[in-house]
């Protein structure tokens, strides 16, 4: 039964995804405000407005969506709003929640370049279809206005918005600091740790992100908070997040450290490396697998503990 509690109704929605099923959440403000979309089908559309009527309320009542970050299980039921109900997020959601072509063809070129450099054989090249089809699969909406470090959204003066890169470039987080309630997305899940996904570079720079860094760096800054709940976007509801968070960051260093002791013995390319991690999951889950292997060295290297050659594919092995 959908419930209100403390000003906020979880509503868990359906997606054909792996991940399984995704939580949004309905807030009292001075505007009724739903925080993420779900994704882009009638069953998900339909369990919303089945949930939304046990509050005595129609999808026509909701005034505006604040996205957490932009992927397709967050943001694609956006088209089935009207486009009287207004959309906040980071900048960074708009050139995925509203792709141009050209935006479409940067992604192609950026991962097609990666898989190169990653030592990806060719059998993987069309997962650029997929990725092109994906992006183009989930909505075609632009944000009202942007939401930035420290700002309150319009219609919710208790809350307050905190940056966190790193699963998504566009993550943010909603704090109300009165009773120390955290609305995370996907930077916080109680029982799995969220993957840092590759993105091309954002708009003005050249390098791409190094998604894991950041989001190690996005959960330290969550401690500076007197958190005292965190309503999740996948899940259940994390307590206890110091102890969380002090886990997630010890079981990453654990794994890369795996990783250093494999590139002390020989080198090895990002394939390489993602086949020993995940012997049993990267042919099913090639893009997750990449992504997470290449968090390990971008942390490994942000401490200093790897090189890497300038070849293609790109090899890395330990300093000694």
């Amino acid at each position: 039964m959908t419930e209100w509690k403390d000003g906020i109704a979880k509503i868990t929605l359906p997606t054909p995804f792996e991940v399984g099923n995704v939580n949004t959440y309905l807030i009292k403000g001075e505007r009724l405000t739903l925080v993420d979309a779900g994704v882009k089908t009638e069953e998900c559309w339909n369990s919303l407005t089945e949930q939304l009527a046990e509050l005595n309320l129609t999808p026509d009542d909701i005034e505006q969506v604040v996205l957490t970050h932009h992927h397709p299980d967050h943001v694609g039921m956006l088209d089935f709003f009207p486009d009287s109900v207004e959309v906040y997020g980071h900048l960074l959601n708009e050139r995925w929640i509203h792709p141009t072509e050209e935006f479409i063809q940067e992604q192609g070129e950026f991962f097609k370049v990666n898989f190169r450099e990653f030592g990806l054989p060719a059998e993987y090249i069309p997962l650029l279809s997929k990725l092109i089809k994906t992006l183009k699969s989930s909505c075609k909406r632009s944000l009202t206005g942007q939401l930035v470090e420290g700002m309150r959204p319009p219609g919710l003066s208790d809350w307050q918005v905190i940056e966190t890169p790193g699963h998504a470039q566009s993550h943010i987080v909603l704090f109300r600091e009165k009773d120390g309630i955290l609305i995370g997305g996907d930077l916080i899940l109680s029982h799995i740790s969220p993957n840092p996904l590759l993105e091309p570079p954002v708009p003005g720079e050249k390098e791409r992100p190094k998604p894991q860094v950041q989001h190690n760096n996005s959960m330290r800054k969550l401690l500076a908070y007197p958190i005292q709940c965190v309503y999740t976007g996948h899940g259940e509801e994390v307590y206890q997040l110091e102890e969380l968070i002090e886990r997630r960051l010890l079981r990453q260093h654990e794994r890369a450290m795996t990783v250093y002791n494999w590139l002390k013995d020989e080198q090895l390319t990002v394939f390489e490396i993602c086949q020993r991690l995940f012997p049993s999951v990267y042919k099913r889950e090639p893009m997750l697998t990449i992504s997470e292997t290449v968090g390990q060295l971008d942390y490994l290297a942000s401490i200093g503990e790897i090189r890497s050659s300038n070849s293609q594919p790109v090899f890395y092995q330990a300093k000694l």
